[in-house]
């Protein structure tokens, strides 16, 4: 019978009778039934899986109780080793075990038990549930308390079991109440190096939190860091150690501590002579931590810590140079550190834009656009180290983010004309027309606001409209984001410069879409309300058409339309005296090829001839009232030209006679058409000659605007001072706002707000 317990012996057949065995009654006959199980168990995976088949777990569990001392050691034996399998911790999990293991922790309790019974723990703290079952049955105290063990591997096992639990928040703060940092600092001194580094490991996640960290400090463990780095033989620990000290940096006052003591100079020099790459990428990744607060960025700037930073530029690691080119985005918030980069660093991050590494060149393209940010001197910087090209090429890299920020940096660039002008020869306009297509909002907000930053030039437009690039652009007018639709905006703003882009825009539905936008409170913004003004005001025949309104400023040009009306303005020829028939016809042809240009009517394939009528008018206009002295002699003069061309003066009781509309269509019975040249209107009613009025005045220099109000009504307003003002000599006082009446008594001034005014208006 003896024979049982030999290891040796057991094998699958013989192990189902040692399970058999755990239901004995005698403790000697449990104590060697767990013994032999363990050795068994502890020959790989397999065995295992045999034990759990054979039910042994369930009689292993009632035994982790037993009253028993060498019972209870040797059951929590074999479930320390059956832990590792992955459905022995299933089925542990179902039985509720943790609370059993963690009776077991008690300080009186043998160290074996401590050991099995902690790495039983530590197996199952792998699994989530297990940590918060752990943590709420009170594991963490016993666990801290054993940090102090005498035994090594439950020293191990304990500080395993606590990294695990602590990567959820609600043991990180627990742990800190409990008092964890000095058993875990003094695990710092062991001669395990195994036990150094989980309990580094440890410390790299609690001290996250700031609480912690001051515990930290006010345990020197500060010190116990800096001591570990500058030892060469703990250089497998150097990593780890660093990570904590990252997470230090963070702090102000934890910095300053450093600085002062010398720490941080001796940091920086580790940095700079370490040929480790791990080390040098955690120490790039404290910095960046650090200077996430200007305070800290102050104190590293005073330490040079640039230097170190572009040294780990130059490092043949990619990891090393992510996160070197990162700290140095997070440094550049310091104006100092970005002049500092100017001459070594942004060189360095231009070559790394050419890098095969995708997260490599997104890390410089972002370092970069901090560097540009504000700042025309690096921009130059970046101008100088041939890195326009490299940048216009990273607009098509496979991540988001070096596409976002490529964009950002040549906007930054685009401040400058030579530079902008240089980046356009590219073919910018074209490489952003696929970021506009993105499904980043990122991406499509420094998209939007680099088309704005290059709109501004003729070409750029062409070449945007050419290459598709408008579509998109309009289709980002709807986004739900709201720098997306506040940059979209922006850029139909600035492209919104020229007819055709213009004609392009609004045949993609950009006015009718940034109406709706402005109809919303929580859609709309300064952009959309100034990116439709600028589409009508290019486009003033639409502009009058939907707002019955244009300005002083608003100029009417070749090939205007009042839709309503159905009369248009073409006037872009200068009749020479004496001129041939053959060269006037050529001249028509010349001026047909420009209108064709200039005119977009949708499903208009009519073209209008020059008004030669109109022309002769300004040209007789520009002889006879241009020259007179004042603008108010200059409106009454026009008037009173207009309204003789139109018909003359109408009796008020006799407007119902004028007989406008058979003259308009016998006009349009000769030229067999609807739209009428407003030249060869010879009776025409209030918005005929309000047309006319403002066409002409606007060719001479005279500020007016055109409104159109109901029942053909229409006037122009103008301002005007005061010819000889009352009061203190010499006052300037501010102009007088008037409609001209050009129906009644032509180049009569009537006061704007006056009864008489709404009397011209309305009736």
């Amino acid at each position: 019978m003896s024979q049982i317990f030999d290891p040796l012996l057991i094998e699958s057949k013989s192990a189902a009778t040692v399970v058999l065995m755990l239901s004995s009654p005698e403790e000697e006959v449990l104590a060697k039934a767990c013994d032999a199980l363990y050795k068994f168990a502890s020959k790989g995976d397999e065995n295992k899986m045999t034990l759990l088949g054979l039910g042994a777990v369930e009689h292993l569990y009632k035994l982790i109780s037993h009253e028993d001392p060498i019972v209870r050691r040797n059951a929590i034996m074999v479930f320390g080793i059956m832990a590792s399998n992955h459905d022995v911790k299933k089925l542990l999990r179902e039985l509720d075990v943790t609370n059993s293991l963690i009776s077991q922790l008690a300080l009186e309790e043998d160290v074996v038990i401590h050991e099995f019974a902690t790495l039983c723990l530590a197996h199952m703290a792998v699994e989530y549930t297990m940590k918060v079952q752990i943590f709420e049955q009170g594991g963490l105290e016993p666990l801290i308390r054993l940090l102090s063990s005498p035994d090594p591997d439950v020293k191990k096992n304990s500080v395993e079991c606590i990294y695990l639990l602590v990567q959820d928040f609600q043991s990180r703060a627990a742990v800190r109440a409990l008092n964890v940092i000095p058993p875990l600092l003094e695990l710092l001194k062991s001669e395990y190096p195994v036990i150094q580094l989980l309990a580094l490991k440890t410390l790299e996640v609690i001290s996250k939190d700031r609480e912690t960290r001051i515990i930290l400090g006010e345990n020197k463990g500060l010190d116990c860091l800096l001591k570990i780095l500058e030892i060469n033989e703990f250089s497998d620990l150097h990593v780890e150690a660093l990570a904590v000290l990252g997470n230090c940096l963070e702090d102000v006052c934890t910095l300053q501590l450093i600085q002062q003591t010398g720490g941080l100079k001796k940091l920086l020099s580790l940095v700079g002579v370490s040929t480790v790459p791990d080390i040098q990428k955690n120490a790039a990744k404290a910095i960046t931590k650090a200077a996430y607060d200007s305070e800290n960025r102050k104190i590293l700037n005073e330490e040079e810590v640039e230097k170190c930073l572009i040294n780990l530029l130059e490092i043949d690691n990619d990891g090393v140079k992510i996160a070197a080119a990162q700290a140095i985005s997070a440094m550049c918030e310091n104006l100092a550190s970005k002049r500092a980069f100017r001459l070594q660093g942004i060189p360095q991050l231009v070559q790394l834009l050419s890098s095969d590494n995708e997260e490599v060149k997104e890390a410089a393209v972002t370092a970069l656009a901090s560097l540009t940010a504000a700042s025309p001197s690096n921009a130059s910087a970046v101008a100088e180290a041939e890195g326009i090209e490299p940048l216009v090429n990273t607009l098509n890299a496979q991540r988001d983010g070096a596409i976002a920020n490529a964009a950002t940096v040549l906007t930054n660039l685009a401040t400058q004309e030579p530079f902008r002008i240089n980046i356009q020869s590219c073919g910018i306009m074209s490489m952003l027309v696929k970021p506009l297509r993105s499904t980043s909002s990122q991406v499509q907000s420094k998209a939007a606001f680099a088309v704005a930053a290059f709109g501004c030039d003729a070409d750029a437009r062409t070449e945007l409209r050419n290459a598709g690039g408008l579509g998109p652009l309009v289709e980002l007018l709807y986004s739900k984001d709201e720098e997306v639709r506040r940059n979209a905006c922006w850029a139909v703003m600035v492209c919104a410069s020229d007819e055709l882009t213009v004609v392009e825009l609004c045949r993609l539905r950009a006015l009718d879409i940034l109406e709706e936008i402005n109809l919303s409170t929580g859609r709309k913004n300064n952009f959309s309300e100034a990116a439709l003004e600028k589409l009508l005001d290019n486009n003033l025949s639409q502009k009058y058409s939907q707002m019955g309104y244009l300005s002083s400023s608003n100029i009417i040009t070749d090939g205007f339309y009042d839709y309503g009306q159905v009369m248009y303005i073409v006037f872009c020829v200068r009749k020479g005296k004496g001129k041939k028939e053959e060269e006037k016809s050529k001249e028509v042809t010349q001026i047909t090829s420009k209108v064709q240009d200039e005119i977009h009517l949708e499903n208009l394939h009519w073209l209008p001839p020059p008004d030669f009528i109109l022309l002769d008018y300004i040209n007789d206009v520009s002889k006879t009232i241009l020259p007179l002295t004042t603008s108010r002699e200059q409106v009454v003069a026009l008037a009173q030209f207009v309204a003789d061309k139109m018909g003359g003066p109408i009796e008020r009781d006799k407007l119902h006679d004028f007989s406008w509309e058979l003259h308009i269509s016998e006009i349009q019975f000769e030229l067999k058409c609807n739209v009428v040249p407003i030249g060869k209107v010879k009776k025409g009613t209030f918005y005929h000659r309000a047309l006319l009025f403002k066409v002409i005045a606007d060719r001479i220099g005279i500020g007016c605007s055109l409104v159109r109000g109901e029942y053909n009504r229409a006037w122009n307003e103008v301002k005007l001072v005061d010819d000889s003002p009352q009061g203190v000599a010499g006052l300037l006082l501010p102009p007088q706002e008037y409609i001209v009446d050009l129906m009644f008594e032509p180049g009569f001034l009537i006061k704007q707000g006056s009864a008489e005014a709404d009397q011209y208006k309305h009736i």
